[in-house]
């Protein structure tokens, strides 16, 4: 498992700003979700009112003889709601104007899936395409460590951990079955968070 940093995250989200699919990264980065949830999302599981997002499937992809498919949140707690910042949120309304005038353009030819993420004509965004083709070059681009597309997930998970944030609610955002898995899978932060926990109870009774 390899994270970012807080200073690397935002050299990251910097040079992701200048790719076709920042948006992907950034919406990855800030709620913890896996990649195959994030391509899966539909715009009516985003809420622009609440700013919200909803989880409810998965998009999946067949390794022999191509093609998606949809399914069922790898457990049940994978289904849930993650608020986002009010700044993301209008990302994505601009985001979906956008997306909006390319349907426009193709025309018939836009394959109209309601997918959030998706490539011009409306398919599906492959995996492997948007680590090999966007990912892995805003890395290089931004002089990070060579980490997977996967590694944004445990990232979130860790900046959160780092500001402080309880096991169980990093462990709802991620979707996870129990609160003790997520404290078995980020075990090397909770040093810090301990250490973290004794200085702020010294600031509050003292030295005595």
């Amino acid at each position: 498992m390899k994270t970012l940093t807080l200073q690397e995250a935002q050299r990251f989200f910097f040079a992701a700003a200048k790719d076709k699919y920042g948006l992907v990264f950034r919406v990855a980065l800030w709620t913890g979700m896996r990649p195959e949830e994030y391509l899966g999302l539909q715009w009516k599981d985003v809420d622009f009112d609440e700013g919200t997002i909803t989880i409810l499937r998965a998009m999946l992809f067949n390794r022999k003889g191509g093609g998606w498919y949809f399914k069922e949140p790898k457990t049940a707690q994978s289904k849930r709601t993650i608020p986002i910042p009010e700044h993301l949120v209008g990302q994505l309304k601009r985001y979906r104007t956008k997306q909006l005038k390319e349907r426009l353009k193709a025309g018939d030819k836009y394959q109209n899936n309601d997918l959030v993420f998706a490539t011009s004509s409306g398919s599906p965004i492959l995996i492997r395409n948007l680590d090999t083709r966007h990912f892995k070059p805003i890395l290089e681009t931004a002089k990070l460590p060579d980490i997977r597309l996967y590694d944004l997930r445990h990232s979130c998970a860790t900046l959160l951990f780092a500001a402080g944030e309880n096991a169980k609610v990093v462990s709802e955002r991620l979707g996870h079955s129990s609160t003790a898995f997520t404290q078995d899978t980020y075990v090397y932060v909770l040093p810090s968070m301990q250490r973290a926990a004794t200085s702020r109870l010294e600031s509050i009774l003292g030295k005595r």
